[in-house]
């Protein structure tokens, strides 16, 4: 049975809580490899290698942690608790003062840790709704969360999938066309990009976009399968001349429907 990255990090939390830290690397280890980990799993991956005595290991997850989410306070705190344990009292030190930036900054009227935390909260609903069949309602959650955190480009990207289900390809094509801009690591962000292209009628700029993703990822079989199904379709560029990527007008509603199932989570 194909398991959700979602289910195995709650499964991954659950070894954690029971001081299981190999078995909650083994299952986090599984959601990395599906190349869908945000950073909450990296965060705990670090964690759990941290307290597995494997200090290089929890420094790489949580940097790839904060990586996507940098104002992470948890992942701050803890990667200069293994700094710390190393030795490397100066980057501890630095990582710190980092944290306490973060927790003096304000937005959406809190300070930046309860923004944070409100931030996931409402991710959490956001879920709920998802799995309980309400788009819009996960939508709304996901555009509260990112008011409190617009930097929180795994919640972004979850919002942008969410998009694509609700037939809105143009409102997505807007939240991954952000990450792939301040963040070019996120490959499945660029993915999903060209797949927003796509539903919206613009097949040349997703050809464009899934030719340069699998120049730097080609061992992704997803790339040839998004671009298999471009060969496959009818779909012509949006305008006349070609250019425009997703921004071009037309096709993302009633059209999306039908594609959008192609490309529906595992």
């Amino acid at each position: 049975m194909d398991v959700s990255p979602e289910r195995l990090v709650e499964q991954a939390n659950e070894r954690f809580q029971l001081q299981d830290y190999y078995g909650a690397i083994h299952l986090l280890e599984e959601v990395i490899a599906t190349g869908r980990a945000f950073a909450d799993a990296h965060h705990l991956l670090g964690l759990s290698y941290s307290l597995a005595g494997q200090s290089d290991k929890a420094l790489e997850q949580l940097d790839r942690a904060l990586a996507l989410n940098p104002n992470y306070i948890e992942a701050l705190i803890h990667r200069a608790l293994v700094l710390n344990e190393l030795g490397r009292e100066e980057e501890a030190n630095a990582v710190l003062r980092r944290a306490r930036q973060v927790t003096s900054e304000r937005r959406g009227g809190f300070h930046g840790h309860v923004a944070a935390k409100l931030a996931n909260q409402h991710a959490a609903l956001a879920q709920a709704y998802y799995e309980a069949g309400g788009l819009n309602e996960a939508v709304a959650q996901y555009e509260a969360a990112l008011e409190l955190g617009p930097g929180f480009h795994d919640l972004r990207y979850k919002l942008g999938r969410v998009l694509l289900e609700a037939g809105r390809a143009l409102d997505a094509h807007e939240h991954f066309q952000i990450i792939v801009r301040e963040r070019p690591s996120f490959l499945d962000a660029a993915a999903m990009l060209g797949l927003a292209c796509y539903l919206a009628g613009d097949g040349l700029a997703a050809r464009t976009v899934w030719e340069a993703l699998r120049a730097r990822r080609p061992e992704d079989p997803r790339v040839e399968a998004y671009l298999a199904l471009l060969s496959r379709s009818d779909v012509t560029p949006v305008g006349a001349d070609g250019g425009g990527g997703a921004d071009g007008g037309g096709g993302g509603g009633g059209d999306a429907a039908k594609p959008d199932r192609k490309k529906k989570k595992k």
